[in-house]
């Protein structure tokens, strides 16, 4: 008996059919965008450096009437990236007469205040300070 089904895919082409078109699914459109993985991972590296502001933390800024330079943003994303390679979790940046609370591992600003309002300099729940 001779059995013709030509309807039929044999494993070996159902394979190289759905294993081919996933591998070039996603890393082919990246390079027909000219994204190479060193691209991706700087991009993601960099936007991880920028530190964000929690809602409390933009109210203290509003209420006290803090506005930060670039350079003082910068040096803030600075002193972030080295206290989290030193493997700190809850830090004290000090920047200028500013004083921000930074949880390292969400990249966020929990507080902020300056000089008049560090009268008492006792900083608690911190594991770590960097001086900008």
């Amino acid at each position: 008996m001779n059995i013709q089904n030509s309807q039929f895919l044999s494993i070996e082409q159902l394979q190289d059919q759905y294993l081919n078109q996933t591998k070039t699914g996603k890393s082919q459109s990246n390079i027909e965008q000219g994204f190479t993985f060193q691209d991706i991972l700087n991009r993601k590296t960099q936007e991880k450096a920028e530190v964000k502001f929690s809602k409390h933390a933009s109210n203290r800024l509003e209420d006290r009437n803090i506005t930060l330079t670039s350079s003082q943003l910068e040096r803030l994303n600075e002193g972030t990236q080295k206290a989290g390679e030193k493997g700190i979790n809850e830090s004290l940046v000090l920047i200028d007469s500013l004083a921000f609370i930074v949880n390292i591992p969400n990249n966020t600003v929990v507080t902020a205040m300056d000089q008049t309002d560090t009268t008492q300099n006792v900083f608690t729940n911190i594991d770590g300070t960097v001086i900008m």
